[in-house]
């Protein structure tokens, strides 16, 4: 695995900062640090509120995957974000990826510069959390995090997971890899509001972030 430039800009720890009173936006599913955040899990308030898309149609649920009944199918698929899932058939298990993703697994992707996606979260003990990512690249690209309405880190480079070797010409960039230290962020106990920014070049997808001491 390739190496990247680490960026790191620390939140303050102090315990005001707490999810913003103004923020009208509620969690899907409690997710905790330390642990994983799944991108698919993103708050509940639709558009303006708990994300910003750059269309209103789900580009994967109810549209390339059909909707036929099926939880994976049709999760969350009235909404703007846009989310797939790993398959197998050699779509996501192809011999090109650098990590096996698990399969059947909701994953957040179509991601266009200028999108952002709130996620509440509960941190269950303050200190310095490592970050990584599970992710597919076409083209380097870049993403960066708010704490709280306030900006918690640089722009992250994301490398691209593009392979001119792979034979199946569609999934040339469609290789899963993980990066296990893509930035350090400080964070105190309690509740929290977690954004994500596409920042540069989109076309990613992003299974999940995990945070870990």
């Amino acid at each position: 695995m390739k190496k990247i430039l680490l960026f790191c800009l620390c939140v303050s720890a102090c315990t005001s900062a707490y999810i913003p009173k103004s923020y009208t936006g509620t969690a899907f599913k409690t997710q905790t640090i330390p642990g994983k955040i799944e991108c698919e899990f993103y708050d509940r308030g639709g558009e303006g509120i708990a994300y910003h898309d750059s269309d209103t149609i789900n580009n994967g649920s109810g549209k390339l995957n059909p909707a036929n009944g099926t939880y994976l199918n049709e999760f969350r698929m009235n909404e703007g974000v846009d989310i797939s899932y790993t398959k197998s058939n050699n779509i996501d298990n192809n011999p090109f990826g650098k990590i096996m993703p698990v399969l059947d697994q909701l994953y957040v992707g179509w991601t266009v510069p200028g999108e952002w996606i709130n996620y509440s979260v509960d941190v269950k003990k303050s200190g310095t959390y490592k970050i990584a990512i599970m992710y597919t690249a076409n083209g380097d690209g870049a993403i960066s995090f708010d704490v709280d309405n306030k900006p918690a880190t640089n722009e992250l480079k994301i490398l691209s997971t593009h392979n001119d070797a792979d034979t199946v010409a569609w999934r040339q960039w469609h290789h899963w890899n993980k990066i296990d230290s893509l930035t350090s962020v400080n964070l105190s106990k309690g509740k929290h509001l977690l954004t994500l920014h596409i920042v540069q070049h989109g076309q990613m997808n992003f299974d999940y972030f995990e945070f870990y001491k």
